[in-house]
């Protein structure tokens, strides 16, 4: 018998039908949705006349708009309120479950879904938005689509899709103190680069990431994007059964018992073959900084910008005010964000507060902390981080995309640098003409408190 993957054995579980030298139909699990890439395709429905197949297997919540501050009042922005009222009528008359502005449960759909134990491994899972390989942490096919695509899944709860090539990233080793999941991700993405996992679907193996939470988990497999894959996934394991009990959604009892007994068959048979494999020693993996305008121009915090050639390459740094062979370590910063579907989960905000504790931000610096979700919030306060962060002068906000795509108020102003631990810096990602360079939690409290860029590692010797 042929030896598979993880990815094989839950595509090949879901394949409805395959077309004759062509793409396969794939049946989807749950479809996540928003209101920035939904209301087209309820629109493509409704002029059709073509109902939700399955709206139980669809979850919705508002997000990438949303305001991070009085989100109790009226919504001011037009377009906001506009997709923001869409989506909430378009639930209604679809009978679709909505957790919206003032839920409970509302929050980023890639941080909400898992912590409510919707998201679980062996599923199909897709949304409008690019981060949905997030939950692949939970060994899940999870994948963006277009909104021709969610119109699909609407229809049929399945999708056509031509099957991606393997690939598998291997980390082995001891990671140095400070180096967190979000150091992990961006230094492979740094080695290998952006256009790397181009059609390919990637597995994460070793040890690394096998002594990895949940919630560092889900941050490498989000930006499994940014390497320029279809999604990551990371086999489900004791860590990830211990995670999904107790909650809310999740099977309970006997129904969670059989269901791990699968759930321990999914990781990858022993002799399996990838199409393509990269190996990577964690002793070698230090806290990193991005200085450029793609998530694969990263650098260890204590290198300088390589000297590199090529016109794109001087573009970026002329965008971000670098030169060639600079060092980032004091540089002044003015803008921090601890948030996005990257770095937002109680984890993250756990490891800031740890470094920010006792100690004040600089003066030149608005530092913003948004959870990803209502019930992160919720954990930040029971567990006495506010405290912490308000009296070291952050700001700390209600839950949302915020400051990650400036699709909301959140923006950074023009010329400003941001060390952001979200996903992306392309060029005005944060703003038109802001300045982004992502980082992991405990680069991003150590920033704001001094107001610049340091050198952690000697902070961690």
């Amino acid at each position: 018998m042929k030896k598979r993957t993880l990815f094989d054995k839950v595509w090949d579980s879901h394949v409805v039908a395959t077309v004759p030298n062509g793409p396969e139909i794939l049946y989807i699990d749950k479809h996540l949705i928003h209101e920035v890439t939904s209301p087209q395709a309820f629109a493509e429905l409704e002029e059709r006349s073509i109902p939700i197949f399955r709206p139980e297997q669809i979850v919705a919540t508002t997000d990438h708009n949303v305001a991070t501050l009085d989100q109790h009042l009226p919504i001011t922005d037009p377009l906001a309120r506009n997709q923001i009222e869409q989506l909430t009528n378009n639930c209604i008359k679809n009978n679709i479950t909505l957790y919206g502005l003032g839920h409970e449960y509302q929050g980023i759909v890639h941080v909400m879904a898992p912590e409510l134990g919707i998201t679980l491994p062996g599923m199909t899972m897709v949304c409008g938005d690019s981060h949905t390989s997030t939950h692949g942490a939970f060994g899940t096919i999870a994948f963006g689509i277009g909104t021709s695509q969610v119109a699909q899944v609407f229809a049929s709860q399945c999708l056509l899709l031509n099957k991606p090539k393997s690939l598998r990233v291997n980390v082995n080793g001891k990671l140095a103190k400070g180096v967190l999941p979000k150091d992990v991700i961006l230094y492979i993405i740094s080695k290998i680069g952006t256009n790397s996992g181009t059609g390919y679907f990637c597995e994460y193996a070793g040890n690394v990431f096998r002594e990895m939470s949940m919630e560092g988990r889900m941050t490498v497999c989000n930006m499994s994007i940014e390497m320029g894959a279809r999604g990551g996934m990371i086999a489900p394991d004791e860590t990830t059964f211990n995670y999904i009990t107790d909650r809310k959604f999740a099977p309970k009892g006997d129904e969670l018992t059989q269901k791990i007994t699968y759930w321990k068959t999914l990781p990858t048979d022993e002799g399996a073959v990838f199409d393509k494999e990269y190996h990577f020693d964690a002793s070698d993996i230090s806290p990193m900084i991005t200085y450029g305008t793609n998530p694969g121009m990263g650098i260890k915090i204590n290198e300088n910008i390589p000297v590199l050639e090529g016109e794109s390459f001087e573009k970026s740094l002329a965008y971000m005010g670098f030169e060639k062979g600079e060092s980032l370590i004091n540089k002044p910063i003015n803008y921090v964000f601890i948030g996005s579907c990257t770095n937002s989960r109680i984890e993250d905000f756990r490891v800031a507060a740890n470094y920010i504790k006792g100690k004040k931000k600089a003066e030149n610096v608005t530092a913003l902390i948004v959870p990803g979700s209502q019930q992160v919030a919720k954990q930040i306060s029971s567990e006495g981080l506010t405290a912490v962060f308000e009296a070291a002068g952050f700001e700390i906000r209600q839950p949302g995309c915020s400051a990650c795509l400036a699709m909301n108020n959140d923006k950074i102003p023009a010329g400003e640098y941001c060390v952001a631990t979200s996903n992306r810096n392309f060029e005005g990602r944060q703003g038109q003409g802001s300045r982004t360079l992502l980082a992991s939690p405990l680069i991003a409290a150590a920033t704001a408190i001094e107001g610049k860029i340091i050198d952690i590692i000697q902070q961690m010797n």
